[in-house]
Order: C-alpha cells, then sequence, then structure tokens
C-alpha cells in the first residue's frame, strides 16, 4: 500500500475533471465516488443527475467562511493511493474504509466532526485519489504537517489488518519518484525511462571517481547534457541543473532539474564532499582529465583490491562514517564497471548499479576521507576505457564483480542491522545482479582454467586435495565436488610455480572473510589467490602442451616430488 502527497493545487473542479475523466491515455475506468466527508456528497460518475461542479461547490463551501483575502491561495489537498502489483482486488467498501483512515491519520479528517470536507474517488482497480479542501468546518487549517510521513505509517497497519503486502518503510532518504505524467511523456518520446532517471544515471556516473567539480561539470558535458550553473556573489558555483537535449516542455524550452531533485545526495554540495584533498590522488590541476595509464585489466584488479579493504571495513564495524562511505563509494564503483564493461556483461551491471543506489544513502553521514581507495578505484575504471569480453579483461572483470558482490552482501547485512529496511533490501536485488553478472563474466576465464586442471598430473591433483584437506577441512568435501575444484586445482598449480606455499595461501585467503555465503567455494578462492599473489586472471594452457606430456615429475614442483634418487646421483 503506497501513498504519496501530491503537490497542493488551486482548482477542485479542475482535479475532480482529471479525477472523472478518461485519463491521458483513456487508462481511467468507471470513475466513481467510493466514500467522502459525509456519505452524501453528489457522485458524477453514478449519479446522472450529478455534476463536478456541483461536488467542487460542495467540498469548497469551507472557503466562504474566510473573507477573500484570507482564504489560502492553494487550498487543494490531493493524496492517491496504490495497492503492490500482487494485493488481490480491493472492494469499494474495503477502499472507503482505507480512504477514512488515511484522511484522520493525516489530520485532514481526524473525527472531531470539524474536519476538512474530502471524497474518494476510484478509477481503477488497485488505486483511489483523494481530494480535500484544506479549511476545516470551524474555519481554521488543519493540522496536517508532514501528512506524508503520517499516511505511510498508517498505510503500513493498512497491510497488516487487510493481509496485503508488506512495503519496506522509508526514511526519508529515497530519490523522488517518477510521476505519471513523465512516464507517459517517455512512451509518447519512445525513451525507455523518463527523463528524470536518464539523469540521476547519467549525473551518478559523471560522480563516479571524480575529483573535482570542473571535472564532473566537465562529465555532464561530454555525456551530451546541457548544463546550467548557479553562482553566489563571491563567484563559487551554489548549484547545477541539467537537462536532455530533446527534452522540452510546451515552448520548445529544455526542461531542467536540478542535481537535488533527481537525488538527495546529487546536490551539488553533496557532491563536493565526495572530494577529499589527497596528495595520492590523480587529480590535474584545473578541469583537465588526468592521465591514467591503466589498462582495463590493471584497473579491474586494483579495483578488487580496494573492494577488499572495503569489506574489511564493513565486516569488522567501528566507525560509521567510514562504513558509509565505503557503501556509497562502492555505488561509484557499480556506476564506473556498468560503464566501461563488455557488452555481455553490462546489462546486468547496469541494473545492479541501478539497484544499489538506493542502498547507498541513507541518514548515517559517509566521511568521504576514509573511501578514496574506492574512489580512485572507481575513476582508474572510468579512464582505463572500455574492457574486451574476454582474455585478460574479462577475467579480471569476473574478479572484481566476484569482490562487489561480496561487498554488496555486506552492505544489505550493515544496513539491516540499522534498520535500514530500503536500503538493505536494494542491496540484496543488487546483488542478485551481480550474481548474474558474474555467471556471464567467469564462464569463459572458469573454463579456460578447468581445462588446465584436468591436464594435471593426477599425483598433482592428488597433492593439492591434500592440501585442500589441510587447510579447509570444514570446506574440503564440497570443495572437491563442485565444478571448479579443476580451476582451484590449477591456481594452486600456479601459486606452486611461483614460490608460494599453497596450503598458507588457502589458510589466509578463507581466514579473511567467512565463505558459507559463496554459491561456489572453489570459484571464490580462486579469485582470491589469483589476486593475493598476483596471478593472470586468464591463464590458458600453452598451445604445445598436451595432458600425455604431463609426468609427474614434470607436473610436481621440484621441491614437492618424492626423493627417487641418491644423494650422489643427484650431485651427478
Amino acid at each position: 500500500m503506497i501513498p504519496s502527497i501530491h503537490r497542493q493545487g488551486s482548482s477542485t473542479f479542475g482535479l475532480l475533471r482529471y479525477l472523472y475523466g478518461k485519463g491521458t491515455h483513456e487508462e481511467h475506468v468507471d470513475p466513481h465516488l467510493v466514500a467522502s466527508f459525509d456519505h452524501l456528497a453528489p457522485d458524477p460518475g453514478r449519479d446522472p443527475s450529478a455534476t463536478k461542479q456541483d461536488l467542487a461547490d460542495l467540498l469548497d463551501q469551507p472557503l466562504h467562511l474566510l473573507d477573500t483575502d484570507q482564504r489560502p491561495e492553494q487550498h487543494v489537498w490531493h493524496c492517491s493511493v496504490r495497492a503492490a502489483p500482487d494485493d488481490p482486488v480491493l472492494t469499494d467498501d474495503q477502499w472507503a474504509d482505507i480512504a477514512r483512515r488515511i484522511v484522520a491519520a493525516t489530520g485532514i479528517d481526524p473525527g472531531d466532526g470539524a474536519g476538512c470536507r474530502w471524497a474518494a474517488v476510484r478509477h481503477a482497480d488497485d488505486h483511489i485519489h483523494i481530494i480535500a479542501t484544506l479549511v476545516r468546518e470551524d474555519g481554521r487549517r488543519p493540522d496536517h504537517h508532514r501528512s506524508g510521513q503520517r499516511a505511510q505509517a498508517e498505510a503500513r497497519l493498512i497491510e497488516a489488518d487487510y493481509d496485503l503486502c508488506r512495503v519496506t518503510p522509508g526514511d526519508g532518504t529515497a530519490a523522488k519518484r517518477t510521476t505519471s505524467a513523465e512516464r507517459h511523456k517517455a512512451q509518447r518520446l519512445g525513451r525507455d525511462r523518463a527523463a528524470r532517471e536518464e539523469l540521476r544515471e547519467t549525473v551518478r556516473r559523471a560522480v563516479a571517481g571524480a575529483a573535482s567539480t570542473h571535472e564532473f561539470l566537465d562529465r555532464l558535458k561530454d555525456a551530451g547534457l546541457l548544463v546550467r550553473t548557479r553562482a553566489l556573489p563571491s563567484g563559487d558555483l551554489k548549484g547545477y541543473t541539467v537537462a536532455l537535449p530533446g527534452d522540452r516542455n510546451g515552448n520548445q524550452e529544455p526542461i531542467f532539474y536540478a542535481g537535488s531533485t533527481l537525488a538527495p545526495d546529487l546536490s551539488l554540495p553533496r557532491i563536493q564532499e565526495r572530494f577529499a584533498t589527497d596528495s595520492a590522488s590523480p587529480v590535474a590541476s584545473g578541469s583537465e582529465r588526468p592521465v591514467v595509464s591503466s589498462a582495463p585489466a590493471v584497473a579491474r584488479r586494483t579495483t578488487a583490491g580496494a573492494a577488499w579493504m572495503a569489506l574489511l571495513v564493513l565486516d569488522h564495524g567501528g566507525d560509521e562514517g567510514a562504513a558509509a562511505a565505503q557503501i556509497a563509494a562502492t555505488g561509484e564503483v557499480l556506476d564506473a564497471l556498468a560503464k566501461t564493461s563488455a557488452l555481455h556483461t553490462r546489462d546486468e551491471l547496469r541494473q545492479a548499479a541501478w539497484e544499489f543506489e538506493r542502498a547507498s544513502r541513507s541518514h548515517t553521514r559517509a566521511e568521504f576521507r576514509h573511501a578514496q581507495d574506492l574512489r580512485r578505484a572507481a575513476r582508474d575504471l572510468v579512464y582505463s576505457g572500455p574492457a574486451f569480453g574476454r582474455g585478460e579483461d574479462g577475467a579480471t572483470t569476473a574478479m572484481v564483480i566476484d569482490m562487489v558482490f561480496f561487498l554488496a552482501v555486506a552492505a544489505a547485512h550493515w544496513h539491516a542491522q540499522r534498520q535500514h529496511a530500503q536500503q538493505a533490501e536494494a542491496a540484496r536485488r543488487a546483488a542478485a545482479h551481480l550474481r548474474a553478472a558474474y555467471q556471464q563474466a567467469a564462464a569463459e576465464p572458469l573454463t579456460v582454467l578447468r581445462e588446465r586442471g584436468r591436464r594435471i598430473a593426477p599425483s598433482l591433483r592428488r597433492h593439492h586435495a591434500t592440501t585442500v584437506h589441510a587447510a579447509l577441512p570444514d570446506f574440503a568435501e564440497a570443495i572437491l565436488a563442485e565444478p571448479g575444484w579443476e580451476a582451484l586445482a590449477a591456481t594452486l598449480a600456479d601459486a606452486t610455480q611461483a614460490g608460494h606455499n599453497p596450503q598458507a595461501l588457502l589458510t589466509q585467503a578463507a581466514a579473511r572473510r567467512e565463505l558459507d555465503t559463496a554459491d561456489a567455494v572453489s570459484d571464490v578462492l580462486v579469485w582470491r589467490l589469483r589476486r593475493m599473489v598476483d596471478l593472470p586472471a586468464y591463464a590458458p594452457a600453452p598451445a604445445n602442451i598436451q595432458a600425455s606430456h604431463l609426468t609427474d615429475h614434470q607436473a610436481v614442483p621440484p621441491r614437492l616430488a618424492a626423493p627417487s634418487a641418491s644423494r650422489g646421483q643427484r650431485r651427478r
């Protein structure tokens, strides 16, 4: 049950004309009254002798108790109440009860016998509209302060009483919803999304890793947006507005949106909080674009390391502001990944970034000085350019998605502990999209590693299986039964060849964070080990090596092979 308080208006008749009309796309079906302040209001929808003007005059009668100069100009209160898609179709009597509860909870008609006059109109199965005049019967103004929050609280009770879908309660930090008019306009213009949503995504991508206001504004212009700025008398920037070139009003003028109307954390002051003075930050002077030499694979490997450190901050608790900053910076990383990843993972990453946007913002103030490593990683992703879907680029994309997935899960847990219901749910939805993106990105590199694992001599595979049992006794049987075990065996062989102790590496990788939430423990260990010891993420076997050529002594590193000769023979 979702109540929405709309902007106050000045024409009761004008709103009634819309409610009883056909709708913008003739979507209004059988408009009729389901409830009113006195149960006797005329219904222009069902009573042929009643008109919309009759109902408007009845609702506006309290205005005449006031002198003309005392009447509020914006006297029309409007609230829509919509059921969730999975809710059953409610009857008129049920909607009437819901309307009475909403006007009582919001202070419109508190039940004292002198409340405002109101009427509830239904013109669809799933919602009603409540219209009221903001002058009480005694001539006083109603106490409807914070009516939106009061309506939301009552909606939670209504959901419980009628056994409807439970909507997660909000905390006032969500981005403004797209209006029906904006959605219909997007449909008319053939756009997938409304202008507000498209602008929100574009502005977020411009924020990702930006290190200065000039760089942020330049990115907006590079993305093709129309940008206006406002300055204080001192010359400092006060704010900005953006518009899509093709989004125009009736006078063919661009429709500009302030950043704060796209989302609370996209106002210019909130964006500037992300910019930290840091000598290590690769920021050029002025608005010049910094030179970043990292290839996409290097940038992704760096991002995986930064995400790992952010994960430790969330897991270990402590500074709330630092944790909130890491979560917000995770949103920047997702925006950068969605912008630069290959086509086969881009849609899922874009959806993950879109969902995580809600998780990146709460009432906990983010201290961004603690999240500059993750923000620099997002910056490297942006400036390293698009990644290929194959080879080292594709494999390191799987590596970083695997790490960011765990970061999204940790963010959901962090929010849930603090009763941030909407943020926790958004992080969980983002994690689901990241899981799908990972499966797409990891398919080829893991297939290559598994093929290499199959070519390893049986004695070496048995040796690595023993190592897994020794390092991870609680997970060993599950790991050895997973399809990814062969890829892990190849990774252990590579680590051993590079001079590392595989048992110590496995113990270290598992000790840093629990593995219970992993879909495939072997996959997680593959990426952790290859990142920890800087092994290539994409590691195909040399073309001239066949499985039959890998004898036991060729496959087993010298320090692991059993002695088979005397000391004198070895000396010769």
